[in-house]
């Protein structure tokens, strides 16, 4: 275990969503690491706290941005945090996001349009930002939190999770050679305030076993990122399920379509 007298730092870290789930996971496994951290999120409060336990845990020095992310000028902050050359960012995880509960013709357009630009337009940003200094150093990782989802036809929060998985495997192969690995992690369910924040309890999404702990999940990230791998699918179990899910994709929209016009079915009747 990594004590603050023993860490050694190794570059500077910044994590989106950083307050709890995959973020503050990732932000304790780069601390332990030996990297310093700068923390994004929107409560600044809650990430004082986080950042309070790292300083204490790993004897990191830690920033925090309190930003919302789908706010321009707020958003603008963290854009030149990236970009500084003063304790430049050597890693960028792209975490930020969330989901909407009801189906895409319930939601508002606005609210649709928000969680898009949260999930694919904010990492798009955030990586051009960091991406410049990061080739003029010669080396840097920008690792963004995809999802399984992303691999089918499963509605508005999977095509925009498709972005990350698309986009982080092209960037990886087109600029590791120069020293920058862009790498995108797709887990399936993971044990985070994720969905309790959606209102769904989990044992109404999947069974016990399709479930992830957070720290696996991004230590297997953090594993395939140093590797220089573009994609990383954690466990085998979802390694089994995408490389089906590659296959079965016409098979998935059939079956979409079928529920559909049962629950159009049971609305009529």
């Amino acid at each position: 275990m990594t004590t603050p007298s023993s860490a050694q730092h190794v570059g500077t870290a910044l994590v989106t969503g950083a307050t709890s789930g995959l973020g503050a996971e990732f932000a304790r496994q780069l601390a332990s690491a030996g990297h310093n951290l700068i923390l994004v999120a929107r409560d600044r409060a809650r990430l004082e706290s986080v950042a309070e336990s790292l300083r204490s845990a790993f004897g990191v020095h830690v920033e925090v941005l309190g930003a919302d992310l789908t706010n321009p000028e707020q958003r603008a902050t963290v854009e030149e945090r990236l970009a500084s050359t003063e304790h430049p960012v050597s890693y960028l995880v792209n975490n930020a996001g969330y989901g909407l509960a009801q189906e895409f013709e319930k939601n508002s357009v606005d609210d649709e349009e928000r969680m898009l630009e949260i999930l694919a337009t904010v990492p798009m940003r955030l990586s051009h930002a960091a991406l410049g200094g990061m080739l003029a150093r010669g080396s840097g990782t920008i690792l963004t939190v995809a999802s399984i989802a992303g691999g089918a036809p499963l509605g508005m929060y999977a095509a925009a999770k498709t972005w990350p998985l698309s986009f982080s495997r092209w960037a990886n192969a087109h600029y590791r050679h120069r020293g920058v690995t862009f790498s995108a992690v797709a887990p399936g369910f993971v044990r985070t305030e994720f969905h309790a924040r959606l209102g769904i309890e989990r044992s109404d999404m999947a069974p016990k076993w399709m479930w992830l702990n957070a720290d696996f999940v991004v230590r297997s990230a953090l594993r395939a990122a140093a590797r220089g791998r573009g994609l990383s699918v954690p466990s085998i179990r979802y390694k089994l399920v995408w490389a089906l899910m590659k296959v079965a994709q016409p098979l998935i929209l059939v079956a979409v379509a079928r529920s559909s016009r049962a629950e159009s079915a049971k609305v009529a009747g």
